[in-house]
């Protein structure tokens, strides 16, 4: 069987633990990283991931607002809890997990989603995300002959055309404007890693993992973005064995905006 990740904001934990549930009983990924769990440390749901195998766990949240987990079937050691921005809002965490011989550095990012106005100059959240996006910068994807670096979550960017339902009319909309799409990219490049779900997919092939909850009929209007993220370090390139976007999750009850997405490697 391969390795298998998933990602997924969740938007609430607790509140949406029974398609948390469905999702690790039906496709049972190795590792399920979670954001926007929206509940602190101690009030975390352990009991219900550990009856369902997911023993090992990882987390770092607060009350009612962002936050991240990492659960996963296999052990897992806490790397770091990191804090951007000299803000202490729960957006990263890292821990090593071992696979197919190899040490894997497993980020799991939530960045924030920047506000309504596309300007930093006015809107102190839209300053704060491209601030958090620099600051990435230092998460270089590090790797040797025993080690290797998988980063994903929400990074609340689509940096592609056809990353979204319409370039043109997104241009000014945040999460795609130019100066988030640019830097965001460069950020990448930077730090050497490998957007997975481009990998050998068409360029003007449409890729959504959002849609929003204001979309009368989401299924029909169609009009996604591709916010949630999958990359690895050049290494693990040749062990990537595909992945899934789990478009029937944004029509389960009470759905999360976003879905799942699952990425499978040789690296049982």
């Amino acid at each position: 069987m391969p390795f298998s990740i998933a990602t997924w904001n969740i938007n609430s934990v607790r509140l949406r633990m029974p398609i948390v549930e469905r999702l690790l009983v039906e496709q049972a990924p190795d590792v399920l990283c979670l954001q926007e769990t929206k509940v602190p440390d101690e009030l975390f749901p352990e009991k219900a991931f550990r009856k369902l195998g997911y023993e090992h766990i990882a987390f770092h949240g607060q009350k009612g607002y962002h936050g991240v987990a990492t659960v996963a079937r296999r052990p897992i050691e806490i790397v770091e809890k990191r804090r951007f921005c000299e803000i202490e809002d729960c957006r990263h965490l890292s821990v090593t997990i071992r696979a197919g011989g190899k040490a894997i550095l497993l980020h799991n990012f939530y960045v924030p989603a920047g506000g309504d106005e596309p300007d930093p100059l006015i809107n102190r959240k839209f300053r704060h995300k491209l601030d958090f996006v620099a600051e990435m910068n230092a998460i270089r994807a590090e790797h040797d002959d025993v080690s290797g670096s998988i980063l994903v979550g929400d990074l609340n960017i689509a940096p592609l055309e056809h990353d979204v339902w319409s370039h043109k009319q997104l241009l000014k909309v945040v999460s795609h404007t130019p100066v988030e799409t640019e830097s965001f990219e460069a950020m990448r490049l930077a730090g050497d890693w490998v957007d997975l779900m481009r990998l050998n997919v068409p360029y003007e092939q449409k890729l959504y993992t959002w849609w929003s909850y204001r979309a009368q009929d989401w299924q029909a209007s169609d009009r996604g973005r591709r916010l949630d993220h999958v990359w690895s370090s050049p290494n693990l390139v040749p062990s990537f064995a595909g992945y899934e976007i789990l478009r029937p999750a944004r029509g389960w009850e009470r759905p999360s905006d976003h879905v799942p997405v699952i990425a499978r490697f040789d690296l049982a």
